[in-house]
């Protein structure tokens, strides 16, 4: 009984991965840079992730990855939110190990082929990438090639040039605003638009961005609405998951819906 049962799984397990393979269609550059960063894990209509299970899992898969490191830095109970991700993701086909159980995180982030930053408090998760020495080393591993990068809101932000267009409180403070710069521009999860009927008067998104942008050190802003994926392939920008994004420079704001290439804001 026990080896039957063991040879349903398998084969289930089996066929959720060849499913998945089967939409697969996008090529990866091999040897490049290569990063989802999304919006948010949580998005309207899904449970947690479900918006990105197919990006996520074809991501992997074409990069050969089975062992996914979590970080979780950006919230403080560590085991609890690594296990809230393994509970969804290990089903996938995919093992998930916690960077906090580890005794030297350095040594474990060279080992890794794949880490996946969640989301949380963007200023306490930077701040435990300096403290740990990971900045510099992720950003060289992933613009080598050796590091397939995920991140999720927090993780996203820290992905980019500078963590300044976050939306989180400054809890506490870094040794720089500066993160990882996979990409050379900054990104701003969660945007959105104001509703013309609310009744708050108070700022608004853009106007936040606005404020950004007037500075001398500003880089372009992509602000990703929610169930936005920005999927990095070596010197590619594709705008992938269930929502478009939103792009700031100076005095200009453009739309651009799913599917749509922004590779030139790598030339920013």
């Amino acid at each position: 009984m026990r080896l039957s049962l063991f040879t349903l799984h398998s084969t289930l397990i089996s066929h959720i991965t060849n499913s998945l393979r089967s939409h697969c269609s996008y090529t990866i550059m091999r040897m490049s840079r290569q990063a989802l960063l999304l919006s948010s894990s949580n998005c309207h209509g899904y449970s947690l992730l479900q918006f990105a299970k197919q990006e996520i899992s074809c991501f992997l898969q074409k990069n050969d990855v089975t062992q996914l490191l979590f970080v979780p830095y950006a919230q403080n109970n560590h085991d609890e939110y690594t296990r809230k991700m393994k509970d969804v993701i290990d089903p996938w086909g995919f093992n998930v190990t916690g960077l906090h159980t580890y005794p030297d995180p350095a040594s474990a982030i060279k080992s890794a082929k794949a880490i996946f930053i969640g989301g949380g408090n963007t200023f306490l998760l930077l701040n435990k990438l300096y403290e740990n020495n990971l900045v510099n080393l992720i950003r060289e591993k992933v613009n080598d090639g050796s590091l397939v990068y995920i991140g999720s809101s927090a993780g996203t932000n820290v992905a980019t040039k500078s963590i300044h267009t976050t939306n989180d409180m400054p809890i506490i403070y870094p040794p720089s605003f500066e993160a990882i710069g996979i990409v050379p521009f900054n990104i701003n999860p969660h945007y959105i638009d104001k509703i013309e009927t609310d009744t708050h008067k108070g700022e608004t998104r853009d106007q936040r961005i606005g404020e950004y942008m007037e500075m001398p050190h500003a880089n372009p802003v992509l602000g990703l609405r929610e169930g936005c994926i920005l999927h990095v392939n070596g010197d590619s920008l594709l705008l992938k998951g269930v929502a478009g994004a939103v792009l700031f420079k100076k005095e200009s704001k453009v739309e651009y819906p799913v599917g749509a290439d922004i590779s030139f804001l790598l030339n920013q």
